[in-house]
């Protein structure tokens, strides 16, 4: 319910705007939940937002907040947890937003391990500008861009920071909204850059386009196509939830007061 969480929210602000049926609203309630779960000093919590449908989460959030420029998110973030490592840093982007756009940012803030949280939410298309295919946009779905099917394949996000050098890497969906507060909690205990891909509906710029009836027709999907690693064999269109991997290596933050330290104490 609401009210148990009500306290996290800037309830002036609401009701929000996103569009009847859209999967950011469930999202961000699995975010919020992870925080209170976690007991985070609500002071101390900084989320932070670039520009699309669910970086408009912030607004809505009785938190440190910044709602910064399309692509930015990360810049902004890396900075904040450099001067300030003591804070706690949820990054929420879209799939737009930080593939596009914000992809470079996105390489990097992975490959320095800096201790952020990212949520990337995916629903495949850019919603707010029009509908345009995204750098996620499935091949042979139809957006503004592509009406008759995108010819272009979409990213593979946790492959791509992977190899970049992330530490954490886990999927879930609107409909997965237990498990996704999991994975939030478990990317929040993970010390270096952890992402998340949270799998959302567009019922309005993707769905109606796509031949999904409904808002519930999309949740269903994610339903029926979510797939625990080890439980099925994949099919198309099939995608693993849950913890894809997780691993150790140095984290930014605390390498650079290892080297504040030595250099402090004379050593060159």
């Amino acid at each position: 319910m609401f009210s148990e969480i009500a306290e996290y929210f800037r309830t002036e602000t609401l009701p929000h705007m996103w569009c009847p049926g859209c999967g950011n609203g469930t999202i961000t309630a699995a975010l919020v939940r992870a925080i209170k779960t976690l007991r985070l000093d609500q002071n101390k919590v900084v989320i932070v937002s670039g520009i699309g449908c669910s970086s408009r989460m912030p607004g809505y959030l009785d938190f440190n907040t910044l709602h910064t420029t399309h692509g930015r998110a990360l810049a902004f973030a890396t900075g904040i947890k450099a001067a300030k490592p003591e804070l706690d840093v949820f990054v929420v982007m879209g799939d737009g937003d930080s593939s596009a756009i914000g992809g470079n940012h996105l390489i990097h803030a992975a490959r320095r391990n800096i201790d952020l949280t990212a949520i990337i939410i995916n629903n495949n298309i850019y919603g707010m500008t029009g509908g345009q295919s995204s750098p996620m946009t499935p091949h042979d779905k139809r957006a503004t861009t592509s009406p008759y099917g995108n010819l272009e394949r979409p990213f593979q996000l946790l492959d791509l920071v992977q190899a970049a050098g992330a530490t954490y890497g886990a999927r879930a969906t609107a409909y997965h909204n237990q498990l996704l507060s999991k994975l939030i909690i478990d990317a929040y205990n993970n010390p270096g850059f952890s992402l998340i891909e949270a799998i959302s509906q567009c019922p309005v710029s993707y769905g109606r386009r796509n031949k999904f009836k409904t808002p519930a027709d999309m949740l269903l999907w994610q339903k029926e196509h979510g797939v625990t690693a080890g439980r099925r064999a994949l099919k198309d269109e099939d995608f693993l939830i849950g913890e894809v991997f997780n691993k150790e290596a140095p984290e930014y933050t605390q390498e650079y007061e290892k080297l504040r330290q030595r250099l402090k104490g004379g050593e060159r």
